[in-house]
């Protein structure tokens, strides 16, 4: 990579197996991820952020500072392998609470269905952790190493390329600063559902928009939630209750008893305000749907509303360019698929980059992307038909669409070989 202005940070002295660099646009928790995978198979990479870093001490208080304010992820069990395989999971597991068990079910209705883990043979389901643990630990992870030059407060501008690079141009917030760049062997895009690098690479999207929005939070319950997560279908959508550390305690210890859980809330759009300003009502409305699976809703923090849209692109690839995250596909929150998809997406990219460098061949070699691209449709069509067909089948009012979904939930606790093929799929362990 060459830096064209002096004012740029100077490269870390690295270890780098190759001189060819990857440049990141976009350093949220998917551009962060790849960056540390690239690192750990020895590839050096500049990642550009639009926001304002924080500075970040290793010796960081581990409590939670906002004990019902955040919200948080659901990292399937490959996400959390993903993490194991670079080394940084011992430092997130402290924040990460376990699922054990899985409940599913219709407010309303008769069908009921239940993943456990003991059933399916597996450690858990995977872990819930908060997003700001999550984002400060990868963050730190990232300013440590060095391979990873990070840039924040950089707005891309411009996208060139070359038969041999690509050329980065970005400013930043001083406007005393000139526009920038840099050069990379290959560029790849982790900025976002409302990506600029996608927009300035002419690439065009395939959007839905489900017309409901999330409400997103934490709350508190009189029961402790034991590892379960709790699926609920309402007539406004898909409803989720996951199990959360305690505030002082590590969510895997199996003598502690977690009363905070995380709440993804659907509701039409245009009705988030009555969710999002009032705290009784928000969770009364949750006791009516949840009945007392979750036991008595006692407090709720401070929540998000965000717009439901699908955003599909066109195209994945273009040239020396890779849209991954929700750059690529920004998809419905059910069942918590997204970020494990992307997370996916960056394991393959990454180590077929490894791969490539090992070869002594070019990583931005398009036939290469190409095949990245071409590899990775089949899981990301799956995933999104699971999630829309979820969304749709679990909303139709017709009675007897209504009477088929809840037959078929009865049909998938009791029949056999059924959880063990969705569990594997849900758990991002066949793809």
């Amino acid at each position: 990579m060459q830096q064209t202005d002096s004012t740029l940070p100077k490269p870390k002295s690295t270890k780098a197996i190759t001189d060819q660099q990857v440049l990141i646009a976009g350093g949220g928790h998917v551009g962060l991820s790849f960056a540390l995978l690239l690192a750990h198979h020895g590839i050096a990479s500049t990642l550009l952020e639009k926001n304002h870093y924080p500075t970040i001490s290793p010796n960081d208080d581990r409590t939670r500072s906002h004990y019902l304010d955040s919200r948080n992820t659901a990292l399937s069990r490959r996400t959390v392998q993903i993490y194991q395989e670079i080394g940084l999971w011992d430092e997130l597991q402290s924040h990460a609470c376990r699922i054990d068990a899985v409940q599913i079910s219709e407010q309303g209705s008769f069908g009921r269905a239940q993943l456990n883990k003991a059933e399916e043979k597996v450690e858990s389901f995977g872990q819930v952790m908060e997003n700001a643990w999550l984002g400060r630990k990868l963050l730190l992870a990232a300013q440590q190493e060095p391979l990873i030059t990070l840039i924040d407060k950089a707005n891309v501008k411009a996208v060139d390329q070359q038969s041999n690079g690509v050329t980065l141009r970005f400013g930043q917030d001083s406007v005393e600063q000139p526009e920038q760049q840099l050069q990379g062997s290959v560029l790849v895009a982790c900025d976002g559902r409302d990506s600029t690098v996608r927009q300035l690479l002419n690439i065009g999207t395939t959007t839905y928009d489900y017309e409901q929005t999330a409400i997103v939070g934490v709350v508190e319950t009189d029961k402790p939630h034991e590892h379960v997560a709790i699926e609920r279908f309402s007539p406004a959508g898909p409803l989720a209750v996951l199990p959360l550390t305690d505030p002082e305690g590590d969510g895997n210890d199996d003598y502690q008893e977690g009363y905070r859980r995380s709440v993804v809330w659907i509701c039409p759009k245009g009705e988030e305000t009555q969710y999002l300003e009032d705290d009784a009502h928000f969770l009364a409305t949750l006791q009516q749907a949840f009945e007392q699976r979750a036991g008595t809703f006692v407090a709720a923090g401070r929540r998000g509303a965000y717009p439901l849209t699908r955003v599909l692109a066109d195209r994945q690839v273009v040239g020396r360019c890779v849209i991954m995250g929700n750059a690529a596909h920004t998809l419905h929150p059910v069942a918590g698929q997204g970020f494990n998809l992307c997370m996916r997406d960056a394991h393959v990219l990454a180590q077929m980059m490894n791969a490539q460098v090992l070869r002594g061949a070019d990583i931005g070699n398009m036939q290469l992307l190409q095949r990245y691209e071409k590899a990775r449709k089949a899981d990301q069509k799956r995933v999104i038909r699971f999630c829309d067909a979820v969304v749709h089948g679990f909303t139709h009012p017709n009675p007897a669409v209504k009477l088929a979904r809840n037959v078929a939930l009865v049909a998938f606790d009791k029949l056999p070989n059924i959880k063990p093929l969705v569990a594997t799929y849900a758990m991002g362990l066949k793809s």
